[in-house]
């Protein structure tokens, strides 16, 4: 590498940190940079210029970005209890139930008294799966081409949520003696969710 190439990188790095370049289709260098910071939950401008927020994802002056929606910790407590009931009314089951929202991030992870560590891969692995193709995992049984993919799982005890009929998390059930009671208990856990 040549001093010349090594001092012209330096140079356009230089540049760049100080806000002098300009790039095409983008704010002109002149221009002063908007920081966003998120505060108590609302998005809330630093006075640097851009646009102000109005804390759920809306620009003031037209601009729109998607909120992404999420479960609220009381629904995560109902999931939680009804998880436990559930599993009590169907027999006993020792079962663990995993919650993922749909950027990966689980959220909740409840297991039952005596469930053993295979039933936390099940459960996450079903959550996964459901979430990923907003679809109960029972749904999906025939599917050589998820089945393929890393990480699912299409046995039956996986279910999504839905908000305006897009998955936000799924919920993973895993460790019954049959898909069937865990999907049952998924479902249970649903619509505690939605109370």
């Amino acid at each position: 590498m040549s001093i010349r190439c090594f001092i012209g990188g330096t140079v356009a790095l230089g540049a760049v940190a100080a806000g002098t370049a300009g790039v095409a289709g983008t704010a002109s260098a002149a221009a002063p940079a908007a920081a966003v910071a998120v505060q108590d939950g609302r998005a809330v401008q630093d006075g640097r210029g851009g646009h102000e927020h109005d804390g759920h994802g809306h620009g003031k002056h037209g601009q729109a970005t998607a909120p992404e929606r999420v479960l609220t910790n009381s629904a995560l407590v109902r999931a939680s209890s009804e998880l436990v009931e559930s599993a009590r009314r169907h027999g006993n089951q020792r079962v663990t139930m995993v919650i993922m929202e749909r950027a990966g991030t689980i959220r909740l992870v409840v297991r039952t008294r005596e469930s053993g560590p295979q039933t936390y891969v099940s459960a996450k692995a079903k959550a996964y799966t459901a979430v990923a193709f907003g679809q109960p995992t029972s749904a999906l049984a025939g599917n050589e081409t998820i089945k393929q993919i890393p990480g699912t799982l299409t046995l039956p005890g996986g279910v999504p949520v839905l908000y305006k009929g897009f998955p936000i998390a799924g919920i993973g059930v895993g460790g019954a003696p049959d898909g069937r009671i865990d999907e049952a208990i998924a479902n249970d856990v649903l619509a505690a969710i939605g109370r």
